[in-house]
This record gives C-alpha cells, sequence and structure tokens, in this order.
C-alpha cells in the first residue's frame, strides 16, 4: 500500500457493492483514510474505510487523468489531512472535535448514518442522530465492530450541519 500514498486509487471489498475511489492518505493495519473521490474531478471530503475484506486496490490510466486534473485544480495532499487511525476511538474522538457531525455505515450500504458522538466504548457506540432536515432526533446505537466507513467534511454532512446550527440558532 505504501506505493499508493498520496495517489489517486479504488478499493474493492468483497463484501460490498460499492468502490471506494480516492487519495490514499494515510493507513494502519486496521483503517484506511482516503480523500473521497465519488464521482468526476470532485473531492469531496474524507472517508475512512475498514481494512477488511479487501478484495483489491488499484490504480489504471483513467485514476492518472483523474489526479492529474484534480492536481492542475489545485488539490494537495498535506500532513492537516493526516488524522489518527489506530483504532475506532481515536478516530471517532478526533473527528468528533474537529468536524463535528460524522457519517457512520455497516457492511451493507443500504444506510447510513449521520450523528455527533455521545458515547463511545468497547460495547457501543453511541450517536445524537442527524436526519436528512438537518434535526437532531435522539439516540442510535452501534457495535463499534460493524462500522466500516466512517465519512465527514463532506457537502452533505457539512449542509445538514449549517441547517443543524441554524435551527439551533432559533430556538
Amino acid at each position: 500500500m505504501e506505493n499508493y500514498l498520496r495517489q489517486l486509487v479504488s478499493i474493492e471489498f468483497l463484501d460490498k457493492k460499492e468502490v471506494y475511489t480516492g487519495f490514499l492518505i494515510d493507513y494502519s493495519d486496521d483503517w484506511i483514510l482516503l480523500k473521497n473521490n465519488p464521482v468526476d474531478f470532485i473531492i469531496d471530503g474524507f472517508v475512512i474505510l475498514k481494512n477488511k475484506n479487501i478484495e483489491r486496490i488499484y490504480r489504471d490510466q483513467d485514476h492518472e487523468f483523474t489526479e492529474k486534473v484534480i492536481r492542475l485544480k489545485g488539490l494537495k495532499t498535506n500532513a492537516k489531512d493526516i488524522i489518527p487511525i489506530k483504532d475506532l476511538a481515536s478516530i471517532i474522538s478526533f473527528v468528533d472535535k474537529k468536524y463535528g457531525v460524522f457519517q457512520i455505515a455497516k457492511k451493507s450500504a443500504t444506510s447510513a448514518y449521520l450523528g455527533k458522538l455521545i458515547q463511545l466504548n468497547d460495547q457501543e457506540l453511541i450517536i445524537d442522530f442527524l436526519d436528512t432536515k438537518g434535526q437532531f432526533g435522539g439516540e442510535l446505537s452501534f457495535n463499534p465492530e460493524k462500522i466500516r466507513v466512517i465519512e465527514f467534511d463532506t457537502d452533505y454532512i457539512n449542509s445538514l450541519k449549517l441547517v443543524a446550527q441554524e435551527n439551533q440558532n432559533k430556538h
């Protein structure tokens, strides 16, 4: 994986349909940090993937071209993008402090859950759920072992954070 650092790659999993594409920022035994490239020449936030059931990590001519365009647009990957990805607790506490709201997903990609941290221990991760209308809607609990994807600083998440802040300011 070392030879892919700071390059645009795609990651496929044995047990997940979607392919994740982004600039490989960092990796550990358990997690992979990408600057997310969801479509075309767009960079949108970060995605952290559990380093489990990976089928392949690859880079081809399309990746090289997309990377070239994104770099021409001014993207730089630098040290400020690096976050602690040693374990789930260090990831979640860093993201919570720096970004406030994050999205998590389990193996099945049918749903992802947005929210802010309430509590995390070995048995459960509890978030204050942020719905699609920017309303915090109560507690959701997850088994930390089941969390496979963490996303933050995306346009979607930041947009809902703005609505939530406006809603709180009204009250």
